[in-house]
């Protein structure tokens, strides 16, 4: 018990380094509902869509390698040199290329000119701090990680509520601020807001690259590219799961109500932040756990019962999140004409669980060093949700986007099952991993689409569910509980 104490108390400081820089930048979303429209909200949206996939792109699996090789190889300053400078110069590259192609890009993906290059400094500057993160994580430094990640969204939301509040009022007063300020241009405002915190980031990161040992091994960097390789591959197919539905939405729907409908539906996605939140906390925790407890004998079996914690969690988040998630709506949607999409949060919630699944699952590929799958996993479900976008979109519109994204998450996490069962035997509980799962689901659709806004019934089933996991689980609970 004291490993799974030490993993989860590792989790919770990397959660507090996740949880709490999205929960500030949660905190935009009722500043964005309330002051833009939805058309703008969804132009906004559709550019993050592309920051996403441009940031796998610029990252090229590099981090995966780093830890994979930091962790394998006996002299860890040529891993750390080797990853940094090639990630160095592959982002000086991007830099000179995409500002040679801005005209093009900007065309291409219906970005505005007028912030375009902001969105690019974004992208090279966020490419400059993956090692540095990753090296921090890497030496078990998450307190330190979280100070960083936090003080990066602080800066970013606080530039935020200066721009698109305080300085449309201060140029009212002329003097100082009336020349800083220009009309209409809050979208380049949400931007430069994210520029200057990227900058600052780098900027706080730069003793890593001074005290860094310029030597650079073409060996290990060959080895390090084909490990990762099948892992970028991965990355592009989960930016098109996690993303793609705006942009295509944008692009299929007719031009004069595709923003909105992208605005509409990107707000009640937020909904599923909280699961998002919790799956992203417990895999940074887990992810170099694995790798560092990968030759151990009961791996297999710590592996089985760190999925189960997290399905035990996740089926809770999900159940309490929609029963009530119509108050939880008012509180962070703040115009009322983006709730028309609230129906897309049961199955973004769901698709959301099933990812973070999927990542559990994972383990088996990367701690046998298959990660060939990533790719074939990833690619499955990023063909059937372009498929399925494609196919729903016209006919459905966002109603169509969250089918697609629930189908693709829950083929993911059964074709990870299924391969791993075959490559790398864990004993997972799946009598109680299944029970959870199935009444989690059960109970959350029949209060939302049967019994909504009825908070009495909500509570009761989720006080059931509470005490058949404290039924089930209370003895090892008290273990995992019990300090050392």
């Amino acid at each position: 018990m004291a490993l799974f104490q030490k993993l989860f108390k590792q989790t919770f400081v990397y959660g507090v380094a996740t949880v709490v820089p999205r929960m500030l930048s949660f905190l935009l979303t009722p500043l964005y509902t309330e002051l833009l429209p939805k058309e703008e909200y969804g132009e906004v949206s559709i550019v993050f869509a592309w920051i996403v996939f441009f940031n796998v792109i610029l990252a090229y699996g590099m981090e995966t390698s780093f830890f994979r090789f930091f962790h394998k190889e006996e002299h860890r300053e040529k891993v750390t040199a080797t990853s940094s400078i090639s990630l160095f110069g592959s982002t000086i590259v991007f830099l000179l290329l995409a500002f040679l192609l801005r005209d093009s890009i900007a065309a291409a993906t219906n970005i505005g000119s007028y912030y375009l290059n902001y969105v690019i400094l974004i992208l090279a500057l966020d490419a400059l701090v993956v090692i540095p993160f990753g090296w921090l994580r890497a030496q078990e430094k998450p307190r330190v990680y979280s100070v960083i990640k936090i003080g990066n969204v602080a800066v970013n939301l606080g530039l935020n509520v200066f721009f698109l509040v305080f300085l449309p009022r201060l140029a009212e007063s002329g003097d100082f601020f009336d020349p800083i300020y220009k009309p209409d241009y809050e979208i380049a405002y949400i931007f430069i807001s994210n520029f200057i915190a990227s900058a600052l980031t780098l900027l706080v990161m730069l003793p890593f690259y001074l005290k860094l040992k310029y030597t650079f091994d073409p060996k290990l960097w060959r080895q390090m590219m084909v490990y990762g390789s099948p892992i970028l591959l991965a990355g592009i197919a989960f930016a098109v799961n996690e993303v793609v539905d705006k942009i295509l939405l944008g692009l299929l729907l007719p031009e004069g109500i595709a923003k909105a409908e992208v605005g509409a539906y990107a707000a009640c996605y937020k909904l599923a932040v909280f699961m998002t939140l919790f799956a992203t906390a417990f895999r940074m925790g887990i992810e170099p756990f694995f790798f560092s407890h990968a030759k151990e004998e009961n791996a297999p079996r710590t592996y089985a019962t760190i999925t189960k914690y997290f399905v035990i969690f996740g089926a809770l988040i999900l159940l309490l999140v929609i029963v009530f998630s119509d108050l939880l709506k008012v509180l962070i949607i703040r115009d009322k004409s983006y709730w028309e999409a609230m129906e897309v949060v049961p199955m973004i919630l769901l698709a959301n669980f099933f990812l973070g699944i999927y990542h559990n699952l994972s383990v088996w590929y990367k701690v046998s060093d298959r990660t060939r799958f990533a790719a074939y996993i990833s690619g499955f479900g990023a063909v059937l949700t372009l498929v399925l976008n494609f196919w729903l979109i016209p006919y459905y519109s966002y109603m169509g986007s969250a089918i697609a994204t629930l189908a693709a998450y829950g083929s993911m996490m059964l074709l990870s099952f299924y391969f791993g069962r075959k490559y790398y035997p864990v004993p997972y509980d799946l009598k109680r991993i299944g029970g959870y799962l199935f009444l989690s689901i059960a109970f959350s659709g029949i209060y939302f689409y049967v019994f909504r806004n009825n908070y009495y019934l909500g509570s009761i089933l989720i006080l059931i569910f509470f005490a058949l996991i404290y039924y089930a689980e209370k003895d090892q609970l008290k273990q995992l509980l019990r300090k050392t």
